[in-house]
């Protein structure tokens, strides 16, 4: 029990012998974090709220071309585009931004200042906020905020940056469209360009093998038949008169062996007789390409080349017949022998015609090959043609859509105004965080203050550094003019802490306004005015009308 209260004693005595050096490092971190809030300057947040819109035309009439683009995808890419270095650099001069900081610093370190203080934050459904580690969420709401010293300059900032997400996806989505239009063209004019090119190549084929395409393989078959037994019939005819020719050469020598007889006739009766046949022969219709016919007039020359001979060489020997049968034989052998030749000439011709056709039809399966080949490529091009036509009216649609502005649609759902109250930096979280942070130094500083100090401050404490019982304690005695040196020296140090705190105080209430300006100046500088108001709905008219007056209305309105 005894042992408790020395201790508790030790630890209120610490309190007093310490609580001043507790107290003014408390009170210096405090005002230190006093005088740095006060010193940073105040940031204004304002920011526009943007929805995404559905497309206002049913998608059963017309599908959107940016239907299956993912929007958290898009917004991450106008991010990119809209906080590009020539769009920030053409904000920065319209609205004249950092002219403090553009003189020290270059265009590309106050552009990425600039890209610090923009930030675009979506805003999530609270149905959605639970489910939110469990699915992808669709974001069709988010925010755009702006950071500035100025209430009224960030609202005009976020305002801007506002309608450039409209003006940029209405632009990304028009280009978009217009992109896959143009693609669609020039891939149907480039399917056409092949369809013509396959179709040029199937008639050169077509031009290259007459008779050897698949259609005239059915022809070929019929004509090879044909000609097969009109080569036939010749080679029986060859046979023929083959054994004709042989037969009457046998007869025309038996008849010159045999010698003359009484029924021989001059070679003037002999040509009357040929004569006379060969008017028969053409009285019945036969021309002069007849076997007959031919051999007639062969004769006819034969008897008029002979009469000729004798009558120019009375006493010559003659060496043609005057037997009768011997040239009955020799006029038979003759015709034979024209049948003969007939015969081989139409053999040569049919067999000609049999190896033209053969030909043919060997090479009908190549032709039929590459014909099936050129074929296919053609019903695959003509089928990919007809479906790029029908994308290309689909394409249309959606273009014309876009530029209508009927398809998906950013809209300002709240739109950005001046801030009331700075958002930053929090002096109340910054004043307590220096007092615990001062609080914790006192107390630090104490136990290190009262762990270095050897004296003793007690009974109990002496008793235990010298091992032998206190018998009886003086306390302190302090005569009139110790207690009025006291107190003269304990008002000198309040009177020291006072004017150093009031020193912070003020010096810090100083820099305030060196630094934000007096409260109520920066008040009526940031008031919106009627010309503010007019101004801001001008921030806020629809994308495309940026040239119209803030307070025309429509007809009739």
């Amino acid at each position: 029990m005894n042992a408790d209260q020395g201790f508790q004693l030790d630890l209120l005595g610490a309190l007093r012998r310490r609580g001043a050096l507790i107290a003014c490092v408390t009170g210096m971190i405090f005002l230190a974090g006093y005088w740095v809030a006060m010193a940073l300057p105040n940031e204004y947040r304002a920011y526009a709220t943007l929805l995404v819109e559905p497309q206002a035309v049913s998608d059963r009439l017309v599908v959107s071309g940016s239907q299956d683009t993912d929007l958290n995808d898009r917004l991450h890419l106008m991010t990119a585009e809209i906080l590009s270095r020539p769009r920030l650099s053409k904000v920065i001069d319209e609205l004249e931004l950092y002219r403090e900081e553009s003189e020290e610093l270059t265009r590309q370190e106050v552009i990425d200042l600039m890209r610090e203080q923009v930030t675009v934050v979506p805003i999530l459904p609270e149905l959605e906020v639970a489910m939110r580690g469990r699915r992808d969420i669709e974001i069709n709401t988010f925010r755009v905020e702006f950071v500035a010293a100025s209430p009224k300059v960030a609202a005009d900032v976020a305002q801007r940056l506002a309608n450039d997400f409209i003006e940029e996806h209405i632009g990304a989505r028009v280009e978009l469209s217009q992109k896959s239009l143009d693609f669609i063209v020039s891939e149907q004019a480039r399917i056409a360009d092949q369809v013509a090119e396959v179709e040029s190549n199937i008639a050169t084929v077509k031009d290259s093998n007459p008779g050897s395409l698949p259609e005239d393989m059915t022809q070929n078959q019929r004509l090879i038949e044909r000609a097969l037994s009109a080569l036939r019939i010749a080679h029986r005819e060859l046979d023929t008169a083959r054994s004709d020719q042989g037969f009457w050469a046998s007869q025309a020598a038996d008849a010159a062996a045999g010698g003359g007889a009484a029924t021989d006739v001059s070679p003037a009766r002999r040509l009357q007789q040929l004569q006379l046949q060969l008017d028969s022969y053409r009285a019945r219709g036969f021309t002069d390409k007849h076997p007959d016919v031919k051999i007639s007039l062969q004769e006819i020359a034969e008897v008029r080349e002979s009469i000729r001979a004798h009558g120019a060489d009375a006493d010559a020997g003659s060496s043609d017949p005057t037997n009768l049968a011997q040239r009955n034989a020799l006029a038979q052998e003759s015709r034979a022998k024209n049948r003969l030749n007939a015969a081989g000439a139409e053999i040569t011709r049919h067999q000609k015609e049999v190896d033209r056709l053969t030909e043919q039809i060997e090479r009908t399966p190549r032709v039929a090959e590459q014909l099936e080949a050129l074929s296919r490529r053609h019903k695959d091009l003509i089928r990919n043609l007809t479906d790029f036509n029908n994308r290309r009216l689909e394409a249309e649609v959606q273009a014309d859509l876009e530029r209508r502005q009927l398809g998906e649609q950013f809209r300002v759902l709240e739109p950005a105004f001046p801030a009331s109250d700075p958002t930053s930096p929090n002096r109340i979280l910054i004043f307590i965080v220096s007092f615990m942070v001062g609080a914790s130094l006192g107390v630090a500083a104490a136990i290190v203050a009262e762990s270095a100090d050897s004296s003793v401050h007690g009974p109990l404490e002496l008793q235990t550094e010298l091992g032998i019982p206190v018998l009886a304690s003086i306390p302190t005695i302090l005569l009139q003019p110790d207690r009025v040196a006291r107190r003269r020296r304990w008002w000198r140090n309040v009177a020291a802490a006072a004017g150093f705190a009031l020193f912070m105080l003020v010096g810090g209430a100083l820099t305030y306004i060196a630094v934000n300006g007096a409260p109520g100046a920066a008040q009526a500088d940031d008031a919106v005015s009627e010309e503010e108001s007019r101004r801001v709905r001008g921030l806020l008219r629809e994308p495309g009308t940026r040239g119209r007056a803030p307070a025309e209305t429509e007809p009739g309105a």
